[in-house]
């Protein structure tokens, strides 16, 4: 516990964090809460934990937000870069392969963050990133401090074939569980979905209609 007060203190504002992705049969599904803390103190209760890569790709942070911004604006970049030069998006494995190589460069030095990775190309992909490049491939997952929470929501209702429509709720009840007992999560549920529609991030009222 000590040495995770330590860890906090020497890297600042923490995102704390409960994230959650699932994978479905016409997309994936993001969830997360918009809570950040420094130690014990509360130190924004609106930051942003999910963040459009391109059309449909898409990354959520835990850990470290300057680690983390970083990176972020690193592979929004990068995408942008690819779609200049080839006239295609980057696809979500070639995206999670390469912040996975850039994770594992600075090893020695480790960026302070869990990360996820997920979009649409011919199906929907999410991938698991450590904070030394180690990748994973997963058909739901969650990060953050409250993730133990989350997962057991998502373990006994998760149903592999099922659709966006069908894990908005889950994903939201997921992050929503996780939030009435892990502190450093909290505030409201943000909720995205990727399709081949494209990206969409859903409004407060419409996450709130599906938890009630």
């Amino acid at each position: 516990m000590a040495s995770e007060e330590h860890e906090t203190k020497a890297k600042g504002l923490s995102t704390g964090t409960t994230t959650v992705a699932i994978a479905c049969a016409d997309g994936v599904v993001m969830a997360s809460d918009r809570r950040a803390t420094m130690g014990y103190f509360i130190a924004n209760k609106d930051i942003p934990k999910i963040y459009q890569l391109d059309e449909r790709l898409s990354m959520t942070i835990a850990g470290g937000v300057g680690d983390a911004q970083a990176l972020v604006r690193l592979m929004q970049a990068e995408a942008a870069l690819y779609r200049f030069k080839h006239g295609r998006s980057i696809g979500v494995k070639a995206a999670a392969t390469l912040l996975s190589n850039l994770l594992q460069g600075y090893k020695l030095f480790p960026f302070y963050v869990q990360l996820i990775v997920g979009g649409m190309d011919e199906k929907a992909e999410i991938y698991n990133l450590d904070a030394l490049g180690g990748m994973t491939e997963e058909k739901f997952v969650s990060t953050g401090s409250g993730s133990p929470i989350a997962y057991g929501v998502l373990e006994e209702n998760y149903k592999e074939g099922s659709t966006v429509k069908d894990n908005l709720r889950l994903a939201a009840r997921a992050v929503a569980a996780a939030m009435k007992r892990d502190a450093a999560s909290g505030e409201h549920v943000d909720l995205v979905s990727i399709t081949k529609a494209g990206f969409k991030r859903y409004e407060k009222s419409e996450v709130e209609k599906l938890l009630q």
